[in-house]
């Protein structure tokens, strides 16, 4: 196992993490099972929420006489400061724990859930009581879609870590748009979630059982973890040989190869999905960058996919920045002199130049 300091938190943490997300699904001996295994492999780092059922439960049971070899991370899905300490505490008696090593602010999502939290009786100001009176170690915030409030929580300088979705296709574009860069600059540690597009990067054997050692699961974590302004990665496991496998990529040598690196991409088109991700992160370009390597008219075809797939799929209240994504284009869709070149190396084969010229026709209708 190789292990990196979460930011400037003085935590120096397995790159592969525990991802408690998925123990509700499965009976408590077995959760007890996996979760020992995982700190005998040398993880270290393991997160929960509130919010997923009794896996604080299962977490406690599990490791309650394992408290020194770990570190544990929860977070709460209230707004305010009452509400965000009462959670805390419950947390502390699940997790049969007196102190928290990493509590967040769950899902913080938008810039108006943001402000709320910030307030002055916001629960931020919960987790400033809870640090002072020693009940947590470091705070932190999740965030997903909305790159302007992740900005904000960044620059705030209020926070010691963040976790955010990222993946191989960076489906949120958090590396593209340099929050992943931005939080390092800023000392925060790094806690990557749904690295594997909740489950929807593995083969079709794995995801039926027949299959234990997927190569798209190891590729794409060793995207990840390959990644400089990653700290740790967080896969969210519920079988023993899940985090067998996930261990392992911690001894590979890294960073990942290019070679590897066309691999992993051709094996994900290979699945035949027509759409990857999940609600408010849908995408079918994989954003591999090899039609930029090809277009004689420099078009940014990534980017034009992006935007159309923010402003189709993102929340309501945040579609506005696909349209801000597009407008920011220096050579737009009709550029495209329809040579087909990238349709050639696309892996995923989409019919580029008359998919983006679609594109062109929705945003020019706005």
């Amino acid at each position: 196992m190789k292990y990196k300091p979460l930011g400037k938190t003085g935590l120096k943490v397995s790159i592969i993490g525990f991802g408690g997300i998925k123990l509700p699904k499965i009976k408590e001996d077995e959760a007890v099972k996996i979760l020992n295994r995982a700190v005998d492999l040398g993880v270290n780092f393991i997160d929960t929420a509130r919010a997923y059922g009794d896996s604080e439960k299962k977490i406690g049971l599990a490791l309650k006489n394992r408290r020194d070899e770990i570190y544990l991370s929860s977070r709460s899905l209230s707004r305010d400061k009452d509400g965000l300490l009462k959670d805390i505490e419950k947390s502390m008696k699940e997790l049969r724990t007196d102190y928290i090593d990493v509590y967040e602010l769950h899902a913080v999502n938008s810039k108006e859930i943001y402000q709320k939290v910030m307030s002055s009786d916001g629960a931020i100001e919960g987790l400033k009581i809870a640090r002072q009176k020693g009940l947590i170690g470091h705070v932190g915030i999740t965030m997903h879609y909305d790159l302007e409030a992740m900005r904000m929580a960044i620059e705030s300088n209020e926070f010691d870590v963040i976790m955010v979705a990222y993946s191989p296709l960076d489906h949120e574009s958090v590396d593209r748009e340099g929050i992943l860069k931005l939080a390092k600059e800023h000392g925060m540690g790094t806690i990557i979630m749904k690295p594997l597009l909740g489950g929807q990067l593995v083969l079709p054997e794995t995801a039926t059982g027949k299959r234990k050692e997927d190569p798209i699961v190891r590729l794409s974590l060793k995207f990840i973890v390959s990644n400089p302004n990653v700290d740790t990665v967080i896969p969210g496991i519920m079988k023993i040989h899940e985090i067998e496998e996930d261990a392992r990529v911690a001894d590979e040598p890294l960073p990942i190869t290019d070679e590897e690196k066309k691999e992993l991409f051709n094996l994900i088109a290979s699945l035949g999905v027509e759409r990857f991700g999940y609600t408010g992160a849908m995408q079918t370009c994989l954003r591999c960058g090899y039609c930029m390597r090809v277009c004689p008219q420099g078009i940014p075809i990534p980017e034009v996919f992006r935007a159309y797939e923010i402003y189709t799929y993102y929340p309501k209240e945040l579609r506005y920045l696909g349209i801000n994504v597009y407008k920011s284009l220096e050579v737009k869709p009709d550029a495209c002199i329809e040579c087909r070149s990238c349709v050639e190396v696309c892996p995923m084969k989409i019919d580029i130049p008359s998919q983006i010229k679609k594109i062109a026709e929705v945003f020019s209708e706005l």
